[in-house]
């Protein structure tokens, strides 16, 4: 029996997380949520008899609710937790196809944009794993995955003119600095940090600004020439668990970002 901690389940990829995991009665999920009474609703509806799933209120800007999450997961696990999954993210729509140029034009809301991102995606995650860690410690699976995205790569940023996604892009490659800060004081407790990306991925979302999102993948091309579009979310979710499964702080795999591959290919 293994236990998972999973961030933003309440749609997209971490309520297909909890899907693909709960699958086996003997996994006990818990799923962080904000709004729990819509979560249950839809578990109920679509999850239907899976009594291994448990939903707790949290939100990644308030420390005190993570805190009371982590002491709620250790009522339910016993004091230990084999993996963590921390998905939650803050995407923003309105900075994800302009250049800065123009998003500057906006400066106030650009700033509120960055320190959002920011706060959501990188200081929330630092709150989360330190006060998750100690029940990792005590766990089996001793494996905690940061959601990123290959969107961070300043490689790929620089070589294919991938001005798009700027704040959330610089969110990333923060998060990922962050896990392999929290990889070099954990190593020699066996602990797992790592990034994993899943790509562009289907979640249902289809954005209105089609031309600039057309530019945009139009680059995702030229980066990865098989590229044939988002990937459907179930196969995401099961690239990214066969990722998490394989990798291990014996084989190097530390502190690293990765892709849904299992390597740097992003898309």
């Amino acid at each position: 029996m293994s236990s998972y901690f999973i961030t933003g389940v309440a749609r997209g990829l971490g309520f297909e997380f909890v899907r693909q995991l709960s699958t086996n009665p003997a996994n006990t999920i818990i799923g962080l949520v904000r709004d729990k009474t819509a979560t249950e609703k839809k578990v109920s509806e679509e999850l239907s008899g899976r009594k291994n799933v448990h939903l707790i209120q949290g939100d990644m800007v308030d420390y005190a609710s993570l805190k009371k999450a982590v002491d709620e997961i250790a009522t339910i696990t016993g004091g230990k937790l084999d993996y963590v999954i921390a998905n939650a993210a803050f995407l923003s729509v309105w900075a994800a196809f302009e250049p800065f140029s123009l998003l500057a034009k906006e400066p106030e809301k650009l700033e509120k944009e960055l320190v959002d991102m920011f706060t959501v995606n990188v200081v929330g995650n630092i709150h989360l794993f330190n006060l998750i860690t100690p029940l990792v410690l005590k766990g089996n699976g001793k494996k905690i995955i940061a959601i990123s995205s290959g969107l961070g790569d300043q490689e790929m940023a620089i070589n294919y003119e991938l001005f798009q996604n700027a704040p959330y892009s610089i969110s990333k490659t923060a998060l990922d600095m962050a896990v392999a800060k929290f990889h070099a004081e954990y190593r020699k407790d066996d602990v797992l940090f790592m990034c994993i990306s899943p790509g562009m991925v289907d979640t249902g979302y289809i954005d209105p600004e089609t031309a600039l999102l057309n530019d945009m993948i139009g680059k995702f091309m030229k980066y990865a020439p098989d590229f044939n579009g988002p990937t459907p979310i179930d196969v995401a979710i099961q690239r990214i668990l066969s990722v998490m499964d394989k990798s291990s702080v014996e084989a190097g795999d530390g502190g690293k970002s990765l892709s849904q591959f299992g390597n740097k290919q992003w898309l």
